[in-house]
């Protein structure tokens, strides 16, 4: 039974069986039938008759002078009725599943394509969510718990991040079969059962993560505990508060030593930093409140959206940060990496003529790259990770197809290409409250790409292209969204929203560990 079929539609095997017998009665009476009837008619038969009933004279005569029985007409007359209740059967039941069918000329309990896709895109943003929380909680639990206790916690959220990753690995593959232009396996049927393992693996995720919600608030203990959880959250603040000011420097140092395509990234990062404390400052002093009145659920409530947006503060800071020693890496490496780039453009140069013929065109190319990156260089302040990018693709070309591996940690290609996918994450995580499935399926294969160990070259600029591309689409769905609302979530709400701290535009409370059902259990106590 199909996934997305109800468990409620009734089989039809039985009605096929009934049509098959009600078939062989009606052939099987058409045949012996006339036998019998003609049977009748024999000596035997008449003197038997006889003797129960004597018939008229007259009938006799006028059954002699037609040369027909009754009997003669009585299998015919049973074909046809027999015909024409089949018929009659047959036209109602037609009618009655064109009047309760959902989908056109399909099964009436398989949902229908376009929703089944728009279900798995949903469900795919809900358990990202989700893990990404989890991961946040897990890791403030542990701070303060025992790593025995939170242990079977973190096992669930692995086995949920699995299931997750192999849903998004299978909507990557629906994505890449549209873009050319082929339904996967071939066909229609090929795609729902994609899309149907996709929303499996989804609602496994979210169903682990439900389960294990009740027990994890148990080790948590916000409740109880309120008191502790607080004071460990306002030393958070006042450290990433104070970093906040460091960012803003790293960001005038960025913007007056490079181009200004390489601290884009990270423009605006320290304002929603200082906004998403604005709303930590506000949700501390009312858990604080709770807290000194008793309240432990209130509390715990509204302690856990200021965990959430301080987590978010902290993120934003590092990726300032993080990006600044990102272009010190690239500044420092593109020398080594121009000069392989021009040994293997030499190389090729070298070639006997008959094998460098097939390589005119990666020499162009390479060569148009190289010179372009020299005179940036040249000319001052540039983005040594776009320049450093474009080297890679200069080294790829001449490399040939799948350009050899790099090795992890040890090549300057994997500095553009990690760069991004931080970069991506980053900003989706900050803003996953309105980022759809799209992003985060790009986000998550050029997360797989650049796994550990030895990567293809071209996989590398693969990831790199891929997490670039999660960054655009993002930010599309950012500026689709527009300005956020705040709802009842105080001041700073409306970053709050935009991050995903809140659900339902500051109408659901903070998000928690848990899956789809659990996580927002704490909005009741969010007032």
């Amino acid at each position: 039974m199909s996934r997305s079929r109800s468990r409620r539609v009734p089989s039809h095997r039985a009605v096929r069986v009934a049509h098959a017998v009600l078939g062989g009665l009606v052939a099987t009476g058409w045949l012996v039938l006339p036998q019998a009837w003609a049977g009748a008619g024999t000596p035997a038969a008449a003197a038997r008759g006889a003797e129960v009933i004597a018939p008229p004279a007259e009938a006799a005569a006028a059954a002699a002078q037609d040369g027909t029985t009754t009997g003669d007409l009585v299998p015919p007359l049973v074909a046809v009725g027999a015909a024409g209740a089949l018929a009659a059967y047959g036209y109602t039941r037609r009618r009655r599943r064109a009047t309760t069918r959902t989908t056109p000329g399909g099964d009436p309990g398989l949902i229908p394509l376009p929703e089944l896709d728009l279900r798995s895109r949903r469900l795919l943003v809900e358990i990202d969510d989700c893990v990404r929380v989890g991961a946040e909680e897990l890791a403030l639990a542990a701070d303060r718990s025992a790593g025995d206790a939170v242990e079977p916690y973190v096992y669930d959220l692995r086995h949920a991040e699995a299931g997750l990753a192999a849903a998004f690995r299978l909507r990557q593959r629906l994505d890449e079969a549209d873009a050319a232009g082929t339904a996967p396996d071939g066909d229609e049927g090929g795609r729902r059962d994609v899309l149907e393992e996709i929303v499996a693996r989804c609602q496994d995720a979210g169903e682990l993560l439900d389960t294990a919600a009740p027990g994890f608030d148990q080790i948590r203990a916000l409740e109880r505990n309120a008191v502790a959880a607080l004071e460990s959250a306002e030393t958070l603040f006042r450290e990433v508060a104070g970093r906040v000011r460091a960012a803003e420097a790293t960001l005038a140092d960025l913007h007056g030593r490079y181009a200004p395509s390489a601290s884009l990234p990270v423009v605006g990062d320290a304002e929603q930093a200082k906004d998403r404390l604005l709303f930590t400052t506000s949700h501390l002093n009312q858990a604080r409140q709770y807290a000194d009145r008793g309240d432990g659920p209130k509390a715990a409530a509204h302690l856990r959206a200021a965990e959430g947006a301080l987590v978010q503060a902290a993120e934003l800071v590092n990726g300032v940060t993080r990006l600044a020693g990102e272009l010190a890496s690239a500044t420092a490496g593109l020398p080594a990496a121009i000069a392989a780039a021009e040994a293997a453009r030499d190389a090729v140069r070298e070639l006997p003529a008959d094998v460098r013929a097939g390589l005119v065109g990666p020499l162009g190319h390479a060569e148009a790259l190289l010179s372009s990156v020299r005179h940036e260089t040249a000319a001052g302040s540039h983005d040594p990770l776009d320049a450093l990018r474009r080297v890679t693709e200069a080294s790829a070309g001449l490399a040939g197809e799948g350009g050899g591996d790099v090795a992890d940690g040890h090549d300057h290609a994997l500095v553009p290409a990690r760069s991004a996918l931080a970069g991506a994450a980053c900003f989706i995580g900050t803003h996953r409250g309105v980022v759809g499935s799209e992003a985060r399926t790009r986000l998550a294969e050029a997360r797989r790409l650049l796994g550990p160990g030895s990567v293809p070259l071209s996989e590398v600029l693969r990831a790199d292209e891929l997490a670039r591309e999660a960054r655009r689409l993002a930010e599309r769905d950012v500026r689709a969204y527009g300005n956020p609302s705040g709802g009842r979530g105080g001041a700073g709400a409306g970053g709050a929203v935009l991050g995903g701290i809140l659900l339902s535009d500051g109408e659901g409370g903070p998000m928690s560990y848990g899956g789809p059902r659990t996580r927002g259990r704490r909005g009741a106590f969010f007032t």
